[in-house]
């Protein structure tokens, strides 16, 4: 039987999100192709499917406030993952390459996208609570954490970049 216990709290995800107008964020960047795909999303809520190298997730994520929000993450087999992007994931899919890269003692990947959302770079750094503070590398451009038209859920319909990313 469930447990109602009102208390259990979900994991979240805390994150800011940035535009990258600068080349500084390639130095030592380690970097793995990812392809992912979205099953449904709706303003409350997404599915998605992701290969990384030969480790595939299952992802359940709730609606983004102030960079905040459940996210319910679970490792799958990659046949089966790479199964469900060819047969329920048409249409609402990306492929990028993420670097990963230390800056003032966080870590912060940049998304470079590929295929139709080519020549846009996203980066994005993982808080331990909303309000905390981060130093900003000077290779970031806007904010865009609250801004839906950059959730990869909506670059996924998306047939490029919202016209907007390189002001």
């Amino acid at each position: 039987m469930p447990s109602s216990d009102s208390t259990v709290s979900a994991p979240v995800e805390i994150e800011r999100k940035f535009l990258v107008t600068g080349e500084g964020w390639r130095d030592n960047a380690r970097s793995e192709a990812i392809a992912q795909g979205y099953f449904a999303t709706s303003d409350d809520s997404s599915v998605r499917v992701r290969v990384r190298g030969e480790c595939a997730f299952l992802t359940i994520k709730g609606p983004s406030r102030s960079g905040v929000r459940a996210e319910f993450e679970y490792p799958i087999p990659l046949d089966h993952a790479r199964a469900m992007l060819r047969q329920f994931c048409g249409g609402r899919m990306i492929a990028k390459r993420r670097y990963s890269l230390a800056h003032a003692g966080r870590t912060w990947t940049v998304d470079a996208f590929e295929g139709p959302l080519a020549g846009l770079l996203l980066a994005e750094v993982e808080l331990d609570h909303p309000d905390q503070r981060v130093a900003l590398p000077p290779w970031l451009g806007r904010e865009v954490t609250d801004d839906p038209r950059y959730f990869n859920s909506a670059l996924a319909r998306a047939d490029g970049p919202p016209r907007e990313w390189a002001d």
